[in-house]
């Protein structure tokens, strides 16, 4: 399983509701409050063996899956 199948499963565990793969602005349209990313972030950390620390927590990190795989890849690759 790649990095974006298990984000995608992860987010899926988290909001059953949303449509992650099509939507683009979860964090913006307020889609994904402060409680999902901490247990989005909580369970990245522990998944992918990353640290994300305050100032990862940007919106355009969370606002896509696509922006949450890169911020994965390059925590991961910064080991």
């Amino acid at each position: 399983m790649n990095n974006m199948d298990k984000i995608l499963e992860i987010l899926e565990e988290v909001r059953p509701d949303v449509d992650f793969e099509n939507e683009k602005l979860l964090i913006d349209d307020g889609i994904l409050d402060s409680f999902d990313i901490i247990t989005i972030v909580s369970s990245f950390n522990d998944e992918f063996d990353v640290e994300i620390d305050v100032e990862d927590l940007e919106p355009y990190n969370f606002n896509t899956v696509e922006a949450m795989n890169e911020l994965i890849e390059k925590l991961q690759n910064e080991d």
